[in-house]
């Protein structure tokens, strides 16, 4: 073995992606995005094909512990369409490939189908193909969503500009105080197996983490409103971690203010029993699923009473700049603390 091995965990899940895409020579006329979005963009003639994949395993990114099979079908399907409306597209077809392991019967898979196929319902989309094979260690369920968008209408991370305003949808941090809730009442169950779950008072919060709903409402929304976003992401990372994400693409720099980072009261609440700070959750908790994005200074007229988007901070030309602005009028820089797979 080369005594020059380099270890994973050195480079990070984006180093990783860096280093495979830095190797990566586009060919096709057709391929009009690669790697490095949150979908690829294929010419198919006036509009353009968008096609995203993601991976979910066990032990990784969900404990079958708390998370019942049917909402993890549901689960893997949003996270998908949450890509395409990410492009500001409409997802059409996935193909669901999985693995699976010996303990796994067939009521097992059904379950698992069952929510796969409610979200193609609710999502109105078509599940047309994919893959099965044996696992040794779990499941594992790998999803491809094929959308659809008007060239002139899709949006990249890389559109961002000075002075645009950096808008959120829905709020934030509930998805990771859900999953707080999941892994401390199992710690009870583990205790005592009589112990029944107490979820009776956060619904809503483990609601988010157990069953996400992709933002494809607000597609249309904006579409409707006449808004076409100058750059954008859904926030499966972290708020701080994607704001990082579109700053490097657009090559522009940040500047957040704490106060409109919008948080639900529960939320907050539950944040502040577990003694976490509920911004903290915000900003690097992930998994919320909201869309994240940047507008023009023109359009904030169209945006500014919409109820279910917040206007939380601009752009500026200061590269690298990446700040936040807390509610004491401190000046702190933005680093991201979210998921980061291989990052020891």
């Amino acid at each position: 073995m080369s005594e020059n091995r380099a270890e994973i965990s050195q480079l990070g899940e984006f180093g990783l992606i860096d280093r495979i895409s830095g190797n990566v020579a586009l060919t096709q006329a057709s391929t009009l995005k690669g790697i490095g979005d949150d979908a690829a963009v294929i010419d198919i003639g006036h509009e353009a094909l968008l096609v995203s994949t993601d991976m979910l395993v066990e032990g990784i990114h969900f404990d079958l512990a708390y998370m019942p099979l049917q909402h993890l079908g549901y689960k893997s399907v949003a996270v998908n369409v949450s890509d395409i409306a990410a492009m500001n597209g409409k997802a059409e077809q996935i193909t669901v490939s999985i693995a699976l392991s010996s303990r796994f019967s067939l009521q097992a898979v059904d379950a698992l189908y069952e929510g796969i196929r409610a979200a193609c319902a609710n999502y109105n989309i078509d599940l047309v193909g994919g893959d099965t094979t044996s696992s040794t260690s779990g499941l594992i369920i790998s999803i491809t969503v094929l959308g659809r968008a008007q060239k002139n209408r899709i949006t990249y991370r890389s559109g961002a500009k000075a002075n645009d305003i950096i808008c959120v949808t829905g709020d934030l941090g509930a998805a990771f105080i859900g999953l707080q809730i999941l892994e401390r009442e199992k710690e009870v169950f583990l205790t005592d197996p009589n112990m029944q779950p107490d979820l009776e008072n956060f619904e809503y919060l483990v609601g988010r983490q157990l069953r996400p709903e992709a933002r494809t409402n607000i597609v249309y929304d904006l579409a409707e409103l006449g808004v076409q976003p100058t750059s954008m992401i859904d926030v499966s990372d972290g708020l701080a971690s994607e704001l990082l994400h579109l700053a490097k693409n657009s090559k522009v720099g940040v500047r957040l203010f704490e106060d409109k980072v919008p948080v639900d009261q529960l939320t907050y609440n539950t944040a502040v029993e577990f003694n976490i700070d509920p911004i903290t959750c915000a900003l690097n908790g992930g998994e919320d699923y909201e869309l994240l994005f940047t507008i023009s200074q023109e359009d904030h007229e169209k945006l500014k009473n919409h109820p279910d988007i917040h206007l939380i901070g601009y752009m500026h030309d200061k590269i690298d700049q990446n700040i936040m602005i807390t509610k004491q009028g401190n000046v702190v820089p933005i680093t991201a603390q979210g998921w980061n797979h291989f990052r020891s």
